[in-house]
C-alpha cells in the first residue's frame, strides 16, 4: 500500500503468542516486582487481551496470577485465560464492576494490581513498539494507534518524542467510544455510557489519568471511526494483506481508508493491535464490510403473486452476472396491493456501480426495486 509518496507499513502485533500487544506492558510491569511482590502474587481485572497476556507471562515467571472477569465475558476468553494458570473471578456485569472488585481483593490480600493501561510501567512496556518503528523506518513520518485506555498510544508517543519528535503520532477511537477525545475535551477523564462497538477491544468507556496526561504533554492527535469503515478495514486486511486482526486492530487502516490521515513524503505505520477476534463476530464483519464495498446487496421489489412470476427479475438479475444468495417472500407482513408479493433478494455483486446497473435494469424491464440498507450490527 502507499499513502501519497510514501509507503504504508503495518506494524503486525497480532502475531504475539497471546494475540495481541498487551504482553509488552504485562511482561514489563511483571519484570519490575520486587521479590516480595512475586511471592504474593498480581491481581488485575480484564475481559480480554490484558488477561492473556499478563497470565501468559506470569505463568512464564512463576508468578501467581488470579483475574477478575465480569460475569458475561465470551467463555473462550476465560478457557483461554485459564489455560495460561491464572485463577479466573466472575465478578460483575460489566469491566467496571470487575475492576472494583479486583482492587478490593488485590487490597485485601495485599497483592499488586496490575492495571492494563493506566501503569507507567505497562505503558513503557507497550512504547517499545516506537522504538522499533524508529529503528526499523528510518523514512518514519506518521504513526496509527489504535486508542481505548490510552496506555498503548502513551507508550509510543513518550518513545518517539525522545527518538524522532519530527514523526506524527495519531490515535484512532472507536466513534462510539471516544474516551480519550472526551478526556481532552472537558479537561480530565470521563466515564461515558456504555456503548456498543465492533472494536470491542479500544472499549473502554473512560481514558487512563496517566494516559491522558502524557498524550497532552506529548501532542499525541486524536481521530475516530464509526463501525462501518472498521468493518471494511477488517475485510481488507484479511482478504488483501492476508492479516487477521479483531476490529480494534483494524481502526488504523480504516482511519486511513476514510481519509482522517493527512498524506506525506515519508512512510506512514498503522499499527495492528491484535487479532483476537470470535470466529461469529468475525462473519459478521466481513459481512458488513462486503456491504459497505457494494459486494453484498438487498434488493427489494413487488411482483404479482403467481407461479412463475419471480422468473422474470431473476433472469435480468442472471443476465447481468449477479449472484442470488437468498430470496425472501413477504405476504402477510408487506403494505403491497392483494394479489402481489413483496420479495427481498440478497445479491453478491462486484461493486456499487455493479448495484446502480441491476437497479436501472429491473425499473426498465418493469420490476422498480430498492436497495434497502444495510443491517446493523
Amino acid at each position: 500500500m502507499r499513502h501519497g509518496s510514501g509507503r504504508v507499513l503495518l506494524k503486525l502485533e497480532n502475531l504475539h503468542h497471546t494475540g495481541s500487544f498487551k504482553e509488552r506492558g504485562a511482561l514489563n510491569r511483571l519484570l519490575q516486582l520486587t521479590p516480595e511482590e512475586r511471592a504474593k502474587g498480581v491481581i488485575t481485572a480484564s475481559a480480554g487481551n490484558h488477561a492473556q497476556g499478563l497470565a501468559f507471562h506470569a505463568e512464564r515467571l512463576d508468578i501467581a496470577t488470579t483475574v477478575v472477569m465480569p460475569t458475561q465475558t465470551p467463555l473462550i476468553k476465560v478457557s483461554r485465560t485459564e489455560e495460561h494458570g491464572a485463577t479466573i473471578v466472575l465478578h460483575g456485569r460489566d469491566y467496571d464492576s470487575a475492576h472494583a472488585h479486583a482492587r478490593e481483593l488485590a487490597k485485601r490480600q495485599d497483592s499488586c494490581f496490575v492495571h492494563g493501561y493506566d501503569d507507567l510501567a505497562v505503558m513503557a512496556g507497550q512504547g517499545v513498539i516506537g522504538l522499533e518503528l524508529a529503528e526499523q523506518c528510518p523514512d518514519l513520518s506518521t504513526v496509527v494507534v489504535p486508542v481505548g485506555g490510552g496506555g498503548l498510544l502513551a507508550g509510543i508517543v513518550v518513545a518517539l518524542r525522545a527518538l524522532r519528535p519530527e514523526v506524527r503520532v495519531i490515535g484512532v477511537e472507536s466513534a462510539q467510544l471516544n474516551s480519550m477525545a472526551q478526556a481532552l475535551q472537558r479537561g480530565g477523564p470521563w466515564k461515558l455510557p456504555h456503548a456498543n462497538t465492533l472494536a470491542d477491544g479500544i472499549a473502554v468507556r473512560q481514558a487512563g489519568k496517566l494516559c491522558h496526561q502524557l498524550c497532552i504533554e506529548h501532542n499525541a492527535e486524536l481521530c475516530a471511526v464509526d463501525d462501518d469503515a472498521i468493518a471494511r478495514a477488517t475485510l481488507h486486511l484479511l482478504e488483501v494483506e492476508k492479516v487477521v486482526a479483531e476490529g480494534a486492530g483494524a481502526t488504523a487502516l480504516a482511519a486511513l481508508q476514510t481519509g482522517l490521515i493527512p498524506e506525506s513524503d515519508g512512510d506512514t505505520a498503522l499499527i495492528v493491535s491484535g487479532g483476537n477476534i470470535d470466529v461469529t463476530l468475525l462473519s459478521r464483519i466481513i459481512n458488513r464490510g462486503l456491504v459497505q464495498s457494494g459486494r453484498l446487496c438487498r434488493v427489494c421489489l413487488n411482483v404479482v403473486d403467481r407461479p412463475g412470476a419471480l422468473a422474470g427479475p431473476l433472469a435480468l438479475l442472471g443476465e447481468l452476472r449477479a449472484n442470488v444468495l437468498e430470496v425472501q417472500h413477504q405476504r402477510a407482513f408487506s403494505p403491497t396491493p392483494m394479489g402481489t408479493v413483496e420479495v427481498r433478494i440478497v445479491l453478491e455483486t462486484r461493486g456499487a456501480r455493479h448495484i446502480d446497473e441491476l437497479l436501472t435494469v429491473l425499473s426498465e424491464g418493469g420490476y422498480p426495486a430498492k436497495l434497502e440498507s444495510p443491517p446493523e450490527s
